[in-house]
C-alpha cells in the first residue's frame, strides 16, 4: 500500500480509467441496474394509467350493462358450438343443409372472419404462453404418461370386449340411404 501511494496520482489515474472500462462496456452490454430501474418505471407508470382508468368511483347502469356485454362474446362462441353437435344429433338433415350453405360462403369472408377470431383471442393466448411457469418438458412427459395410460386401459378393453350384434335400425337406415 505504501508503495502505491508513494507514486503520485496514480489512484486518480486508476479510477479514471476504471471509468473509462465500465464506460466502454456499457456500450457493449446493457447495464442491469439501470435496466431494472427503468423497467420498474415502466411498470409503475402502466400501473398508475390501469388505476387511473379503472378508479372511476361513479359506475352506472350503462357502464355495467357494457362490461357485461364485454363478457359475452367467449362462452357465448363456446356454447354455440356445444349447441351445433347438439342439433347434429337431433336433426342430421336440417344440420347438413346449413352446412352446405356454409359451403357456399366465399372464401375472402372466411378469411376475415378468422383474422377478426385470431385478433380477438390471439393476445390473450400469447400472454398464457409467456407467462406459463411449467417448463415443456414436463407437460411432454405428463401427456406420454395420459397416452401411455389411455392406450393400455384401450388394450384391456379391447381384450374383454365381446362382439356386439349390429343394430338393425341402423343397417335399415344405411340400407335406404345408401
Amino acid at each position: 500500500m505504501g508503495l502505491i501511494s508513494a507514486l503520485p496520482g496514480l489512484g486518480a489515474a486508476a479510477r479514471g480509467v476504471g471509468q473509462a472500462v465500465g464506460g466502454v462496456a456499457e456500450v457493449f452490454t446493457i447495464n442491469r441496474t439501470k435496466q431494472a430501474a427503468a423497467d420498474h418505471a415502466e411498470q409503475i407508470a402502466a400501473l398508475d394509467q390501469f388505476g387511473a382508468e379503472f378508479a372511476q368511483s361513479k359506475r352506472t347502469w350503462f357502464d355495467s350493462i357494457i362490461d357485461g356485454v364485454n363478457r359475452l362474446p367467449r362462452p357465448g362462441m363456446a356454447l354455440a358450438t356445444m349447441g351445433l353437435f347438439a342439433y347434429a344429433m337431433q336433426d342430421p338433415l336440417g344440420f347438413s343443409l346449413r352446412m352446405q350453405g356454409l359451403a357456399l360462403v366465399p372464401e375472402p369472408l372466411w378469411w376475415l372472419m378468422g383474422a377478426v377470431v385470431s385478433f380477438y383471442f390471439g393476445a390473450r393466448e400469447l400472454h398464457h404462453v409467456r407467462t406459463r411457469t411449467t417448463p415443456a418438458g414436463q407437460d411432454v412427459a405428463r401427456v406420454m404418461a395420459t397416452v401411455e395410460a389411455l392406450e393400455n386401459t384401450q388394450a384391456k378393453r379391447d381384450d374383454t370386449q365381446q362382439q356386439v350384434e349390429p343394430n338393425p335400425v341402423i343397417a335399415q337406415w344405411q340400407a335406404r340411404n345408401g
